[in-house]
């Protein structure tokens, strides 16, 4: 896996990062759901990340306006 620092740089670009990474994995079966620690020992932080599956909203009907 390769990380360059300058691809994300705005809390946007991390956003849309996020998401693609979550519906790749998704895309090819690999569960995104659970939680992670994310050791760093270069000063960086440690993370703690905890993923959940929300439940979609029902579709919008016709008779909504």
């Amino acid at each position: 896996m390769t990380t360059n620092s300058d691809d994300v740089t705005t809390e946007q670009m991390f956003e849309k990062a996020l998401e693609a990474l979550f519906r790749t994995a998704h895309e090819n079966d690999v569960p995104v759901r659970g939680g992670w620690e994310l050791r760093n020992g270069d000063g960086t932080p440690d993370w703690d990340v905890v993923v959940t599956v929300v439940e979609k909203p029902p579709p919008a009907t016709d008779d909504e306006d």
